[in-house]
């Protein structure tokens, strides 16, 4: 077969997970697809190929079918040895830095579905917080939040977010409400460097200093002051989603404001030659869409 008949290694790995489950619901599970991600891989394969590979609606194996799955997971175990195995584990070993409250909101509800998805990679994960030069040591990947303007490595937009003013339930009911700008200026308010209160005031007309008061250098922490009554802080709403969903925060207006930062998956040079790296890549895309 000529390099330019060689299928590509997402319609393999999702013909092996079909023939091995026979349920195209369960498949794209697995690979964290939708199930008509799975039916395009396989006819795509099968247009390459020039044969059926099942052969009915069950998905039973046709001849062609059945020997090509044994060359498949030769194939596949023959990539998954070599190169960068562990060889005590049978693993590849992938290290992601990670912002902290990025990691608890939006990367720790999903990460099952990768761990079972991909089970022949070992995933560290590491705390990094590029504002204060924390940075973890050796990482594969990088998660950053910020402007995008990232000169010493090659990345990629993953997620924006709005902001609004969130505070705890109680709070809004002893000091509230908070109905307008004027009302907020002269409240009590968290701050953090990560997400300044002038993104708020700007977007309203009003043209503010950050406040004085309590000021963290995480949002995840900031949202937690704000839970405990501290005062009203400027949340982003994904990040934020926990805590509304605990009922720890509630919203203070209706109103949403683009965040002028947003989260990064940023990689060195040559990085994502590395098939693990380029598949935690492609699934975190894929599971924040």
């Amino acid at each position: 077969m000529s390099a330019a008949r060689i299928p590509p290694i997402q319609c393999l790995l999702t013909f092996e997970a079909l023939a091995r489950l026979r349920s195209v619901t369960q498949a794209a599970e697995e690979l964290c697809v939708t199930p008509s991600a799975v039916s395009h891989r396989v006819r795509q394969l099968e247009q390459i190929l020039g044969t059926k590979l099942f052969g009915r609606a069950d998905f039973s194996l046709t001849t062609e079918g059945s020997e090509y799955l044994a060359h498949v997971r030769e194939g596949l175990a023959v990539l998954g040895r070599f190169p960068g195995r562990d060889a005590a584990q049978g693993k590849r070993k992938l290290r992601v830095a990670v912002t902290p409250t990025f990691s608890r909101s939006i990367l720790m509800p999903r990460l099952r579905a990768f761990i079972e998805a991909y089970p022949e990679i070992d995933l560290t994960l590491q705390v990094s917080i590029p504002l204060l030069d924390v940075v973890a040591e050796d990482a594969d990947l990088m998660i950053r939040f910020g402007t995008g303007r990232y000169a010493d490595v090659e990345h990629t937009c993953l997620m924006t977010d709005d902001v609004t003013p969130m505070a705890a339930p109680d709070f809004l009911r002893a000091n509230g409400p908070f109905d307008t700008v004027e009302d907020l200026l002269v409240a009590k308010l968290i701050k953090s460097p990560l997400e300044p209160w002038r993104t708020w005031f700007l977007a309203h007309g009003v043209d503010a200093p950050e406040p004085a008061g309590s000021s963290f250098n995480d949002i995840g922490l900031m949202c937690d002051a704000a839970a405990q009554g501290l005062g009203v802080a400027l949340v982003r709403l994904k990040l934020g989603k926990p805590w509304l969903d605990n009922g720890l925060l509630e919203r203070v207006s209706a109103r949403n404001v683009p965040s002028p930062h947003a989260h990064y998956l940023c990689w060195r040079t040559g990085t994502m030659d590395r098939w693990e790296c380029a598949a935690f890549a492609d699934w975190l895309k894929r599971s924040l869409a």
